[in-house]
């Protein structure tokens, strides 16, 4: 895979001008990035690496997701949400429009806690779910959503098989990838049958965004 040049967004004006949003967006998430900093001293929220670049390679990785919805997305769903990457700042670009529901499943109770009082704090309003993805339970709480999104969850293969109850016909998945993105689907082939878009990621040279519909599980051989 080529490498391609990408164009940094090292903090709130660039990010500002890559996506277009209001000021208020941009508010909300300089509240994000400091909460953020100071739950890092004490829970491993992110990589300690990525801090210093906290608008590219969390803020901006997670919001390029937000130009592949379609107009009827109201319902999001994100597994194993972690920091709140895609979830969070997707459900915080979405709240200049208003009229979308957004649900986080996270397992970890530390990570959940500080997703609640990331929303709280950003004043957005989301369902933060601690639970296994995997869970009946889960299942029971979790209608099928428009979008389901996800990174750094699973290889494709297992992923599709940990988000294929919350799909319907008319549910996009979209799932932040790295360079194996082709291999990953050519392995998630053999087990489901989909449509697969491949996008270039806007941060990571290398990156693909998995574009996924018309999720249906194959009949298993005997």
């Amino acid at each position: 895979m080529a490498s391609r040049e990408i164009n940094h967004i090292d903090g709130p004006e660039a990010f500002a001008a890559r996506f277009g949003v209001s000021r208020e967006t941009v508010d909300r998430l300089v509240t994000y990035e400091a909460m953020l900093r100071r739950w890092q001293k004490t829970i491993n929220l992110v990589a300690a690496s990525t801090l210093p670049d906290i608008w590219h390679r969390h803020f901006a990785d997670s919001a390029q997701l937000w130009a592949y919805r379609t107009p009827e997305a109201k319902r999001w769903l994100d597994l194993g949400s972690g920091a709140g990457f895609p979830g969070l700042v997707l459900a915080i670009m979405a709240a200049e429009a208003g009229g979308t529901h957004h649900t986080l499943v996270e397992s970890d109770n530390r990570k959940a806690a500080f997703l609640r009082e990331a929303a709280r704090e950003v004043g957005v309003a989301v369902d933060i779910l601690c639970m296994r993805i995997e869970n009946p339970e889960t299942r029971d709480r979790v209608a099928a959503s428009h979008c389901v999104t996800a990174r750094a969850l699973a290889p494709l293969p297992r992923l599709i098989a940990l988000s294929a109850p919350y799909f319907s016909p008319a549910t996009t998945g979209m799932f932040l990838k790295g360079r194996e993105a082709e291999a990953e689907v050519a392995e998630a082939e053999e087990s489901f049958a989909f449509s697969a878009e491949l996008k270039p990621s806007l941060t990571d040279a290398h990156g693909r965004v998995v574009l996924l519909k018309a999720l249906t599980a194959k009949a298993q051989q005997p």
